[in-house]
């Protein structure tokens, strides 16, 4: 086992930086490792913990279970505003995960999840600071990916088949 090297305070903010950097790099480990890194040093860094999910989010792809993490980061998100805005994203970026795998039933598991990350916009919206309209955004990216990809429906209930008695 190794200890892990502490980082110092000053460090903090090019240490965020940095894992924004590494995010836009479709590095979402390396900045996942930085975010907690620095949240050793700064637990309640808003910033960070909203960067960490995020990164977190972004692995969501190749590791779908990830989604526990994510709702465990979101939890440390003190702002109301905050929290129901990035509960959508990880709805969204589950949903995308999904269509990406293909999965059996994807697209309708997708489509709830969407309409979830849509909820959870809407609640946003309603007490979204003045000049922030990112939940209307992701929103609207949320029902216009619904509207072009033809696999996003509600699951449908399959009538039952009778048991067939010899």
């Amino acid at each position: 086992m190794f200890e892990l090297k502490t980082l110092s305070a000053e460090a903090v903010p090019r240490s965020l930086a940095k894992a924004e950097r590494y995010r836009l790099l479709n590095e979402p480990a390396e900045a996942e490792s930085i975010c907690l890194d620095a949240l050793k040093i700064e637990p309640d860094n808003q910033t960070l913990i909203a960067t960490l999910l995020l990164a977190i989010t972004d692995q969501f792809a190749d590791e779908p279970a990830r989604v526990s993490d994510a709702w465990q980061t979101v939890a440390r998100l003190r702002d109301e505003y905050e929290r129901l805005y990035y509960t959508g994203i990880v709805h969204e970026r589950r949903a995308k995960a999904l269509l990406r795998h293909h999965t059996p039933r994807g697209g309708s598991r997708a489509y709830d999840w969407l309409r979830e990350a849509m909820v959870c916009f809407e609640h946003a919206e309603r007490i979204r600071p003045p000049n922030n309209d990112d939940a209307l955004l992701r929103w609207n990216a949320c029902a216009r990916l619904i509207m072009r990809d033809h696999q996003l429906v509600p699951m449908s209930e399959e009538p039952a088949e009778p048991l067939l008695l010899e």
